[in-house]
């Protein structure tokens, strides 16, 4: 995970949030592995460059805008309006639990491992995984692998909640998630994405302020053509078309 992914993640998110079509994201890799976490190697030598050519405070400043940029990039999938699905084969580490855990669903193949790895190398956690994984797995869980930045197989994930099913191999698992994305996308994009936006919006809500919330967004958008097609294919015993308006 290097300055082009930092820099063009963003750029897909919004590629994706520009496309009506899209109702469901998959995230998934490549190779051996979904990913091995930050790029160490241009990360050290930026920093070096930056502590040796500039003063304490520049340097620091220089630090914390590149932080900054990259813990947005993440976020950039956290706050996509269509659900959002990983999956992960292989090593899924540092950064790669980052981005997962920014994610709506995990799924995951059984030679999966993760690891909050910071700690093994002398940082702290900075790009999402100390603040969304909480909501993920209980603070104990979170606590044993922040702290020690061990490693877990697949099995120790799904027990946990960190991932909600284990498949066989990289190529079952994006199978599993294909389904799982075309099972969303029958669904109504409207009620879809709504629904992801009342989920958000309990955080740091009580109950009641929760269901103001969707009393309003239900007041807003429940007068859909996707409602008025559900009904028509609920009277007329077929299955229902959504367009998303």
């Amino acid at each position: 995970m290097g300055s082009a992914l930092w820099r063009d993640l963003p750029l897909a998110a919004d590629a994706v949030s520009a496309n009506r079509d899209v109702r469901a994201l998959i995230i998934a890799a490549k190779g051996p592995h979904f990913s091995v976490g930050l790029d160490l190697k241009e990360f050290g030598g930026g920093f070096a460059a930056g502590s040796s050519s500039s003063s304490k405070a520049a340097s620091s400043a220089q630090s914390y805008k590149a932080v900054r940029a990259m813990q947005a990039s993440v976020t950039s999938i956290a706050d996509l309006a269509v659900p959002v699905i990983a999956a992960i084969h292989g090593y899924c580490i540092g950064g790669g639990v980052d981005l997962v855990s920014a994610c709506d669903v995990r799924l995951c193949a059984s030679d999966a491992k993760f690891s909050v790895r910071e700690t093994k190398v002398a940082i702290v956690a900075d790009l999402g995984s100390l603040q969304r994984l909480p909501k993920i797995i209980n603070a104990g869980h979170l606590a044993e692998l922040a702290y020690t930045g061990k490693d877990i197989d697949a099995q120790r994930a799904l027990a946990i909640g960190l991932v909600g099913e284990v498949f066989k191999d990289s190529d079952a698992v994006l199978a599993g998630a294909r389904a799982l994305a075309l099972e969303i996308a029958q669904n109504s994009p409207l009620a879809v994405q709504g629904t992801k936006a009342v989920l958000a919006a309990n955080d740091g809500r009580s109950v009641d302020e929760g269901l103001e919330f969707v009393a309003r967004w239900n007041t807003m958008y429940l007068q859909s053509n996707d409602l008025r097609e559900a009904m028509m294919a609920f009277m007329e015993k077929r299955p229902a078309v959504f367009q998303g308006d």
